[in-house]
């Protein structure tokens, strides 16, 4: 892992806050050619330029949808720490109404109001954070898929690539 820190009013278009970023091929090696730069660079040279094209590609970069929002509400709190411990649960609303002691629809417009989305899209992000730790330690495609409750491998990989814009093996690849 490579941490830049880039001042504010040198670059624009970057986000607000905290977030993860698809980094391209040509992004990751720019970045290790950097590392070997000395942090005061001389102006209108070869290291400049090079640190302009970073600038340039970081400017351009795709924000990777992986966020959880965490709901505070303690029916939703109680859905939550469920999920994340068994994410391959797959209750509907309805039922997990009757555990937590609401209606389905009151823990729908609770779900959106808390976390921006809707339950079944939150539900989709757990799954994508805890595919993601697993692939990242190797696992199979298929025992991750499997156990993260989806029918079959390739209705997980179409999920995944729907969610990253990439299979889990290309999302993977030179890792």
């Amino acid at each position: 892992m490579r941490t830049l820190y880039i001042q504010p009013d040198i670059c624009t278009g970057l986000p607000e806050g905290c977030c993860v970023v698809s980094v391209t091929p040509l992004l990751r090696e720019l970045i290790l050619h950097a590392m070997d730069i000395p942090p005061l660079y001389a102006l209108s040279s070869p290291d400049e330029r090079l640190m302009n094209v970073i600038l340039d590609q970081i400017q351009i970069m795709d924000i990777a949808p992986l966020e959880l929002p965490i709901p505070k509400d303690p029916r939703l709190k109680k859905i939550y720490d469920h999920l994340v411990a068994r994410p391959e649960d797959n209750r509907t609303l309805e039922d997990w109404g009757k555990v937590v002691g609401a209606t389905g629809r009151t823990l729908a417009r609770h779900f959106r109001l808390e976390t921006g989305l809707a339950f079944g899209q939150w539900r989709q992000q757990v799954r994508i954070l805890e595919a993601l730790k697993r692939l990242a330690m190797h696992e199979p495609v298929t025992t991750v898929a499997m156990e993260l409750g989806y029918e079959s491998p390739s209705a997980f990989i179409t999920m995944f690539k729907k969610a990253l814009g990439k299979t889990p093996g290309q999302y993977f690849a030179g890792s």
